[in-house]
């Protein structure tokens, strides 16, 4: 592995070692790839996946299409709305934030605050 990947995964076993996901307050799990980036609601007492939601089922209007910032941002943000969507349906308020380890800027940032505006408390 490179050092960059192996720094990453100490910074992500550090932050993990210290969050523990309930039925009551489940951590938010933030993944993002090259292309994508994901959401999901875990519990982390019974080890299950509450809600997800990915940048897959996100469709941007026209209106957000034509500006000059950045479009996986946009996305991200649209993911962070939708995931907060589906922790209110199960009536699911406040949530843990995990970013694994990835610096929080940009697209993490902008699941963040998508889930804060759809009504998370973090």
């Amino acid at each position: 592995m490179l050092e960059k990947q192996l720094k990453r995964l100490r910074r992500q076993k550090r932050i993990r070692t210290e969050m523990h996901g309930t039925k009551e307050r489940p951590r938010l799990c933030v993944f993002r790839s090259l292309s994508h980036i994901y959401a999901q609601l875990i519990n982390d007492d019974t080890a299950k996946i509450l809600a997800s939601a990915s940048d897959k089922g996100v469709k941007l209007s026209g209106d957000k299409k034509e500006g000059k910032t950045n479009r996986k941002v946009l996305v991200a943000f649209e993911v962070g709305k939708l995931i907060a969507k589906k922790a209110e349906a199960q009536k699911i308020e406040k949530v843990i934030f995990d970013r694994r380890g990835i610096v929080f800027h940009g697209r993490v940032k902008a699941v963040a605050d998508g889930a804060r505006e759809g009504g998370l408390k973090f």
